[in-house]
């Protein structure tokens, strides 16, 4: 394994990246974020990083700057045991939600640069498509692949039907990483790297594991009553796989806010946005116009009623976490130029 941090290409390292590096630099990829300091791999292998001076006055303002998993970072040290991240290199795909904290509108990445989004949905109790639309919105939102995974195939009978409606453009797998079902269609190689999202208990890590061919991730067994799986993984981690592909195994999300997430809702319903399109008034709302597709759609059984209210909440989660990132803006912008006057003030005083 070894052998194989050394290899940065196998990383997902090219002239792209290496394009954005400033002389002097060593290129790294994280692999483990803790509060103020990265797990990263280079050229020489395995390293601790802390963030510098410039990354954390950059993050006070903006929390998406600072290293996440995934990410691609230049750093430097002044001895051959202590290193500092300098700078986050350009990310190419981010999986970006709002901030978690009540009435916060600042967003968090949970994961960079990665080439497929793995949504694990569990096939017991029950499929949620109402959870996988909303993970749907944040991949598309991405710039990576979705690939929507129903795991634990092996409990319950699984029809990929509702499923492959409710994930238009998207790859839908049933997998089992008991039976091993599914699990070939989903192995990657040649460096590309995936990250696995999802609530907890669906089944991540076991999946991982059985990726690795190892236990690679800690588990726990699901519930004899309701075949739910328990909260396992407490961190984000990148790991290296067999098959020379990249996974990052995720804690479960209880909040999956929507972050700038317009296109990516876009995508995520494009049946609803084609159907939107043939409106008869184009700022129609949807509601009771008359000569609305969409309506006409819903009434006439071609839409169904459970998805066109999943879509209205999340348009109306999108709208208000806009509103709150305008405010958000404005109040910095209004601070910003408070202390430039008290400055120049200071200037012109006698």
């Amino acid at each position: 394994m070894a052998s194989v941090y050394c290899n940065l290409p196998a990383l997902g390292w090219d002239d792209g990246f290496a394009a954005s590096l400033k002389p002097g630099r060593i290129p790294a990829r994280v692999t483990r974020v803790d509060r103020g300091t990265c797990d990263v791999l280079t050229a020489d292998g395995e390293r601790r990083a802390a963030h510098s001076a410039a990354l954390k006055r950059a993050a006070a303002t903006d929390p998406v700057a600072l290293p996440c998993v995934g990410d691609w970072v230049a750093i430097d040290g002044d001895s051959p045991i202590r290193f500092q991240i300098q700078e986050v290199l350009p990310r190419r795909s981010s999986i970006v939600r709002a901030g978690v904290a009540p009435g916060v509108a600042q967003g968090q990445v949970l994961a960079a640069n990665v080439d497929v989004v793995y949504i694990a949905e569990p096939a017991v109790p029950r499929v949620d498509l109402g959870r996988i639309e909303r993970f749907l919105a944040l991949a598309w939102e991405s710039g990576a692949r979705p690939v929507v995974l129903i795991t634990k195939a092996d409990l319950a009978p699984v029809d990929l039907t509702e499923v492959e409606a409710a994930a238009p453009g998207a790859t839908v797998r049933a997998v089992s990483s008991l039976t091993g079902e599914g699990l070939e269609e989903v192995r990657l190689r040649g460096g590309r790297t995936a990250v696995l999202l999802g609530k907890s208990g669906a089944g991540k890590s076991t999946l991982v594991n059985a990726l690795a061919g190892a236990d690679r991730m800690a588990t726990r067994e699901i519930r004899a009553a309701d075949g739910r799986g328990r909260h396992t993984t407490v961190h984000r981690e990148l790991l290296i796989l067999p098959d020379g592909g990249l996974i990052i195994d995720t804690p479960g999300l209880r909040s999956i806010g929507l972050y700038d997430a317009e296109e990516g809702l876009s995508q995520a319903f494009s049946d609803i946005e084609e159907l939107a399109g043939r409106c008869r008034f184009h700022d129609c709302a949807h509601e009771a116009e008359p000569g609305c597709a969409v309506l006409a759609a819903a009434e006439e059984g071609e839409l169904s009623e459970r998805r066109l209210a999943s879509w209205r909440k999340l348009q109306r989660e999108a709208v208000w976490t806009a509103s709150r990132t305008d405010a958000r803006l404005r109040a910095e912008k209004n601070r910003a130029w408070k202390i430039i006057h008290r400055s120049m003030r200071g200037m012109n005083r006698p």
